[in-house]
């Protein structure tokens, strides 16, 4: 082989392994659907995930290889399984259905002492519903017992940065009556907010709105839509937006503003006056 040959094939070598790493790299690298994340969860939580209607388990009994199943749990949270029939494991920790379905078999006098693996292959039960302005909007799985909205946000990508209020609408039911809660996220890390951090119960829908906005028009120097920040003030607002022009003046400066009645009202406010959503601020001309 002459040296060029040798070359060309030197280098087809270290090609190949290059683009091996790159593949493996990204595979590496590639999102977990979130469905896969609570199954790996369960597995390594089972005194924790509770499994429910829609589940995927699948089943292994040792040195019994007849009774490996893999089944996905009914609307009514049982299962069919050879020997014992239907068996209730909706609502069980994966350690409790394991212990179940050891029961079953021993009661039954099929095995002596059964020894029943059960993992949870798909996770489809105990979802809540995230949407609006976060990362990834969608359905999230409850991989454990007692997950807090801040898990669940967590889960769904954050809040988005550009986009997302801070309070946060949590539906659902509890007790069998509908619920409705609003929660002021920067409460829940203030001292002493871990209560505002609820628990989220299968079947939640959390809603993140947009952020508010104020609009400024009139001579101000970057006169459209402003982000309101809490608390922030008209002159905090003015500010915000570049200030005022050299024609501008703070004398009659007025916000509009829809009162809960749906009428808008025309108010004069001071530059230390609070601004609300929605307001509509308008900088007049200096005559002079």
């Amino acid at each position: 082989m002459n040296d060029r040959m040798l070359g060309w094939v030197m280098g087809s070598r270290l090609a190949l392994a290059a683009g091996a790493w790159v593949l493996a790299a990204g595979l590496a690298a590639a999102p977990v659907p979130a469905s896969a994340q609570a199954a790996q969860a369960a597995a390594t939580n089972p005194d924790l995930y509770r499994i429910g209607a829609g589940d995927t388990v699948r089943i292994t009994v040792y040195q019994s290889p007849d009774l490996t199943l893999e089944a996905k749990v009914t609307e009514a949270g049982v299962i069919s399984y050879p020997l014992i029939g239907a068996i209730r494991l909706g609502g069980l920790t994966v350690s409790g259905a394991e212990a179940a379905l050891a029961a079953a078999l021993k009661k039954g006098d099929f095995i002596k002492n059964p020894q029943v693996t059960v993992m949870v292959t798909q996770v489809r039960a105990n979802q809540v519903n995230v949407l609006g302005q976060v990362g990834r909007p969608g359905r999230v799985p409850l991989d454990v017992a007692g997950m807090r909205l801040t898990d669940v946000i967590a889960l769904a990508g954050g809040i988005a940065a550009s986009a997302g209020s801070d309070t946060v609408v949590v539906t659902g039911t509890r007790n069998g009556q509908a619920f409705r809660l609003e929660v002021d996220l920067p409460r829940v890390f203030a001292p002493g907010g871990r209560d505002n951090d609820i628990v989220i119960q299968p079947g939640d829908a959390i809603w993140v709105d947009r952020y508010p906005v104020v609009y400024l028009y009139g001579e101000v120097q970057r006169p459209g839509q402003l982000r309101l920040e809490r608390g922030m003030t008209v002159m905090q607002a003015l500010a915000s937006a570049g200030g005022l022009t050299q024609r501008g003046t703070q004398r009659g400066l007025r916000v509009s503003r829809r009162a809960a009645n749906g009428q808008v009202q025309s108010l004069e406010l001071s530059m230390d006056d609070a601004l609300q959503p929605g307001d509509v601020v308008f900088v007049r001309e200096s005559l002079f």
